[in-house]
């Protein structure tokens, strides 16, 4: 069974995901941590963030992938582990160009599709049910107001020890939005068979008790 969870950045997703695979004891994939880590790679070798060409050659040279552990799934780039230097902030302001470059986002697709082969998976991005995985048996667009989005971002930086200001966060987002849904190849969008589900008001388990519900409605 594939599960696609797709939305704006900030919306939930992952955390949500997340969730449904474990209790679902389905695997995970987080697609937007496979786009930050080309954006680290790019970022690593001083490749500017449009660069085609080499951030192709790269994606070829260096390995990205996921290894679960107690804790949750940690990403790797080759032997190192960057799960925590994919959501610094400079990463986060620059993964939109890079995930724009539509040779980028077909190696990516195929690495995703590869992994979504004979398995029970969920899997979280921004165009999972229109693009990667379109024939998914349940899709989720996850939605949540840009404020809303907003606070739980300087929540969670405030966490990190990161103090960005409130009002600057909701701008970065908002200009994101645009981004992801203004991108030529593969733009941030719900797919016509995809359930929208608002979560500026819900918790967290109640997010996860409604895709439960639709998920077990699938089955």
């Amino acid at each position: 069974m594939q599960i696609a969870i797709d939305g704006p950045a900030s919306a939930g997703k992952s955390t949500i995901a997340k969730l449904i695979a474990k209790n679902l004891k389905f695997v995970y994939c987080d697609t937007g941590a496979m786009y930050r880590t080309v954006t680290l790679l790019a970022k690593k070798n001083d490749v500017g963030y449009g660069d085609t060409l080499d951030i192709l050659k790269l994606m070829s040279e260096h390995k990205i992938h996921f290894l679960n552990k107690e804790d949750g799934q940690h990403v790797y780039l080759d032997d190192e582990d960057v799960s925590d230097t994919i959501r610094t902030e400079d990463i986060t302001n620059n993964v939109s160009q890079v995930s724009a470059i539509k040779e980028v986002r077909t190696e990516l697709v195929k690495m995703q599709r590869d992994m979504a082969n004979n398995i029970d998976i969920v899997m979280d991005g921004r165009d999972i049910g229109t693009t990667v995985l379109p024939n998914a048996e349940v899709k989720i667009f996850l939605i949540a107001s840009v404020e809303v989005r907003a606070q739980r971002r300087y929540k969670e930086n405030l966490e990190r020890g990161i103090k960005t200001p409130l009002k600057e966060l909701q701008d970065e987002i908002a200009a994101r939005d645009y981004k992801d849904s203004h991108r030529e190849v593969s733009p941030l969008r719900k797919a016509s068979d995809a359930i929208e589900i608002d979560s500026s008001d819900m918790t967290i388990e109640q997010v996860v008790k409604k895709v439960t519900e639709i998920v077990n409605e699938k089955k």
